[in-house]
């Protein structure tokens, strides 16, 4: 099913059309692949077997397994994409130091 890949393509252009800064796309971006990571840790760690299959069954691990797994029969996009989401992440974090910076109090 594409269910993952309707729901986000959903949120981006949601995203886009509400708040049409780059920054926003960055900080969904961030947002979705940390939501993942949070998830996995989750089904990895908690003892209910319910749970762990059924956060397993209907959410991806972390955004690589979303590109992965539809772009896998095509190298050179696959290739494209992870390191487009690798940029937007450094992105991400360029935006993290920036923030922190401007909060620090000297």
């Amino acid at each position: 099913m594409y269910i993952d890949l309707i729901v986000l393509i959903i949120l981006i252009v949601v995203v886009l059309m509400f708040f049409k800064h780059f920054s926003s796309f960055v900080f969904l971006m961030a947002i979705i692949e940390i939501f993942l990571r949070i998830l996995t840790f989750i089904k990895y760690n908690i003892g209910l077997k319910d749970v762990a299959f059924i956060i397993g069954k209907y959410f991806p691990e972390n955004m690589f397994d979303i590109i992965n797994k539809y772009t896998i029969k095509i190298p050179l996009l696959n290739t494209i994409l992870k390191w487009t989401f690798v940029g937007i992440m450094a992105i991400f974090l360029s935006y993290c130091i920036k923030i922190f910076m401007k909060k620090k109090k000297i």
